[in-house]
C-alpha cells in the first residue's frame, strides 16, 4: 500500500493479557488491509496495547503473529513455588521472552523513534509518595518520538506487567507497573489529540471463569498429614474457612480479592472512558447545533447593515470559547470491542499451555469483527470520507 503524507488517524489499544493482545493482532491485521493504515500517525496503548502497539508502530505484524504463537505461559509469567497460589507473585520472564525474540528495550525503543507513526504507552506510577502531592495522578505516559529508547521499551514493560501477577518495573528511577489501573483504553489521549482527524480503536472485553478451588482441597489433604504440630492445625483451620469463603462465591484469600479488585478497576476506568468520550461527542454535536441556531437568529434580527459583522463577531465569540473537550469538531470513531469467547486463555500457571488453536481463533475473531465494523453501514460512508 502506498505511504501517504498525510497522517491524522489514531489508533487506540487497550490492555487484555493474552486473549487481549491475540484479539488486538487480528483486529489490527484487518486494519492494515484498509486505506486508513497508510494514515495512521499515532497508536496509544495500554499493556496489551502496549505491545501490539510497539510491532504495529514498526510494521512488524507479522513477527507479533510468529512471537505470539510461540508464547507460551511460562515465557511470561512464571510462578514461584512458594507462592503457587492464583493470583501470587510471579517472575516477570516476558521482557527476557521479548529480548530474545523481538528485541531488546534499546533495539526497540530506537526502532520506536524513527518510525513514522509515535507510539505512546501508558503505564501507573506506584512509586513512593511520602509527600502528599494533590497534583499527582499516577499517570505515566511515555510517547516514543520524545522518550529516551531504553527507557520507551521499558516503558513497554511496565505498562504490560500485569500488577495482579507480577512486580513493577523501575523505569528512570519510577517504579511503574500495569498502565490499566489508570487508563486501560487510552481513548482520551487520542480525542485531545488536535491532529487526529479519525479513531480506529479496539476495546478487550474480559470474561472470567469461575475461580477454581480445587488447590484448597490439595493443600487440606497435605496438611492433614501434619495435623498434629499445632502451627498446622491452625493453618488447617483457615484453609477450612477459605474453602468455606470460596462455596459461597467470596474471595478464598487476599490474593484473590486483589485480584478481582484489580479487575474491577481495569473495568470501570475503561467503562468510563468509553462513556465520556459519547458524551464529548453528544456535546460536541449539540453545542455546533445551537452555534448555528444562536447566530441564525441573531443576523436575522439584525439590520441588514449589520448582519455581516455581527456574523463575524458571533463566530469569533463562539470560537474563543474554552470546554473541558475540544469542541466544535466531530472525530469519527471507530470502536470494535470483543470478549475472547470460548477460546479464553488464562495467563497464570493454572493453564499451562496456550494452544495454537485457541490463539489462531481468537486472531481470527479480531479480524472478523473489525470486517465486520469496516462493513457496517451506518459507519461506512462517513468513514470512508475519513479513508478515502
Amino acid at each position: 500500500m502506498p505511504e501517504s503524507s498525510k497522517r491524522d488517524v489514531a489508533v487506540v489499544l487497550s490492555g487484555g493479557g493474552i486473549n487481549g493482545v491475540l484479539l488486538e493482532l487480528g483486529f489490527l491485521k484487518r486494519l492494515r488491509e484498509d486505506p486508513i493504515w497508510s494514515r495512521i500517525g499515532w497508536i496509544y496503548g495500554t499493556s496489551a496495547g502496549a505491545l501490539a502497539g510497539t510491532m504495529a508502530a514498526l510494521d512488524r505484524l507479522d513477527d507479533l503473529e510468529e512471537f505470539l504463537l510461540g508464547l507460551q505461559p511460562e515465557d511470561a509469567f512464571r510462578p514461584r513455588p512458594i507462592w503457587r497460589l492464583p493470583g501470587g507473585p510471579h517472575d516477570y520472564t516476558l521482557p527476557a521472552t521479548i529480548a530474545g525474540r523481538i528485541g531488546g528495550p534499546y533495539e526497540l525503543g530506537s526502532a520506536l523513534a524513527a518510525a513514522q507513526i509515535e507510539l505512546i504507552v501508558f503505564a501507573t506510577d506506584v512509586s513512593d509518595n511520602p509527600d502528599a502531592d494533590e497534583t499527582r495522578d499516577f499517570e505515566l505516559r511515555y510517547p516514543s518520538h520524545s522518550t529516551e529508547p531504553e527507557s520507551m521499551g521499558r516503558a513497554i514493560l511496565a505498562s504490560a506487567a500485569i500488577s495482579g501477577l507480577v512486580l513493577p518495573v523501575s523505569v528512570d528511577g519510577v517504579i511503574a507497573t500495569d498502565g490499566g489501573w489508570v487508563r486501560n483504553f487510552p481513548f482520551e489521549h487520542a480525542y485531545r489529540n488536535p491532529e487526529v482527524a479519525a479513531i480506529a480503536a479496539f476495546r478487550y472485553i474480559p470474561s472470567y471463569r469461575p475461580t477454581d478451588s480445587a488447590y484448597l482441597e490439595r493443600a487440606r489433604e497435605r496438611l492433614e498429614r501434619f495435623r498434629a504440630v499445632p502451627p498446622v492445625r491452625a493453618l488447617l483451620a483457615e484453609v477450612h474457612l477459605a474453602q468455606e469463603r470460596a462455596e459461597r462465591g467470596e474471595p478464598a484469600h487476599y490474593g484473590e480479592m486483589i485480584v478481582r479488585l484489580m479487575r474491577v478497576a481495569f473495568a470501570r476506568n475503561v467503562v468510563l472512558e468509553e462513556r465520556l468520550a459519547e458524551e464529548r461527542e453528544t456535546s460536541v454535536a449539540e453545542l455546533r447545533r445551537l452555534r448555528e441556531d444562536v447566530v441564525a437568529a441573531a443576523v436575522a434580527a439584525a439590520p441588514p447593515w449589520r448582519r455581516r459583522r455581527l456574523r463575524s463577531e458571533l463566530g469569533d465569540r463562539f470560537g474563543a470559547a474554552r470546554f473541558p473537550f475540544r469542541h466544535d469538531r466531530h472525530v469519527p470513531t471507530l470502536i470494535v470491542r470483543s470478549t475472547p469467547g470460548g477460546d479464553s486463555l488464562d495467563p497464570t500457571f493454572r493453564n499451562a499451555h496456550w494452544p495454537d488453536e485457541a490463539k489462531r481463533s481468537l486472531i481470527e475473531r479480531g479480524y472478523r469483527l473489525t470486517d465486520e465494523a469496516l462493513a457496517d453501514r451506518e459507519r461506512l460512508e462517513e468513514w470512508s470520507r475519513v479513508s478515502g
